[in-house]
């Protein structure tokens, strides 16, 4: 495509990844959650093209992403990630975070005893 051409807010997301079917995306930009160079927009049909800035909440984070290219169809991760580039800051690694799923130090399964103790600090942990 030629750099003058744009596309369609919603199909742009779909094609770059952001959500998995064109109509979430639809559903996301008709929320007002999605910014097109700062200004809150509700339109599908908002054309967005290579330079503009898109800003929209994924998840449990905000996300910045500048479109540098508009692609012609949606296809693998690798395609999809060279459409854009993301400008989010990085996300903060929480402090004071145990692993999921600690490391028994024993061999084999732990004792029942051993199992609340576990349960014991994983609750004084998240609290």
């Amino acid at each position: 495509m030629a750099a003058g051409e744009k596309l369609r807010l919603d199909k742009w997301l779909w094609h770059a990844r952001f959500f998995k079917t064109r109509s979430l995306a639809a559903a996301q930009v008709a929320g007002g959650a999605v910014r097109i160079n700062g200004t809150p927009t509700q339109k599908r049909a908002s054309n967005v093209g290579p330079g503009d800035v898109l800003t929209f909440a994924q998840g449990d984070h905000v996300r910045v992403i500048q479109i540098d290219a508009i692609g012609q169809r949606r296809g693998p991760a690798p395609e999809a990630q060279a459409l854009y580039t993301d400008l989010s800051p990085p996300e903060p690694k929480p402090k004071n975070v145990t692993p999921e799923n600690p490391a028994y130090e024993g061999k084999g399964r732990p004792t029942k005893r051993d199992r609340r103790q576990l349960d014991l600090s994983k609750a004084r942990h998240l609290e």
